[in-house]
């Protein structure tokens, strides 16, 4: 049975691409066994990880703002899954659930990009954190595409495994970074596939 779960993030079908397209904003992440469903988002100094266990066929992606989080409290709501700590949680756990299993998973992970003199530092807290993460749990990632000043438009496809990336101009804007993901942003055929 195909299934998405996910905290938030917002589904729509896209028959120009022939795909299920969910758009994650910070604090969603989207689990899913189904071939034809693509996760997209943007990434300033926010990290996203990528994860997949090829042979149960489940794969899925989060997106987090900030490191971690004794108590997952966000202002006076919890908003848990804004933190690494969380988020990542979260993600392996849903694969793992849904057949995964931990010895099997492939990790790729973008984002914490230096875009602003507000960001610099948490960008960088955010790759260190998901590192670090990633070392003590014992999973090697196969791709990573972190720090640097640019912010990135990242597209997964949770069940093959590819992911698409576009990094935005050096100087974009705020409202560039911020702008939506759609399907007309995704990459395009004869884009370049990184990773």
């Amino acid at each position: 049975m195909t299934e998405i779960r996910r905290a938030a993030g917002r589904s729509l079908n896209d028959p120009r691409h022939g795909r299920n397209v969910v758009k994650l904003a910070p604090g969603d992440h989207v689990i899913s066994d189904a071939p034809d469903t693509l996760l997209l988002t943007v990434l300033g100094s926010c990290v996203s990880a990528c994860i997949r266990d090829p042979v149960a066929g489940v794969g899925g992606m989060n997106h987090f703002m900030l490191p971690e989080s004794p108590d997952g409290r966000w202002g006076r709501a919890a908003f848990s899954l804004r933190y690494g700590n969380f988020a990542m949680e979260q993600l392996i756990n849903g694969i793992l659930r849904q057949g995964g299993r931990r010895e099997r998973l492939e990790v790729k992970v973008f984002g914490g990009a230096r875009i602003g003199p507000d960001s610099s530092e948490i960008g960088e807290r955010n790759a260190n954190y998901v590192e670090d993460y990633l070392r003590t749990e014992g999973l090697v990632p196969l791709a990573t595409e972190l720090r640097g000043s640019r912010a990135r438009r990242l597209a997964y496809m949770p069940v093959s495994g590819r992911a698409f990336m576009v990094e935005l101009p050096p100087h974009a804007t705020p409202a560039e970074v911020q702008a939506p993901v759609t399907p007309s942003r995704m990459p395009a055929s004869g884009s370049v596939e990184l990773f």
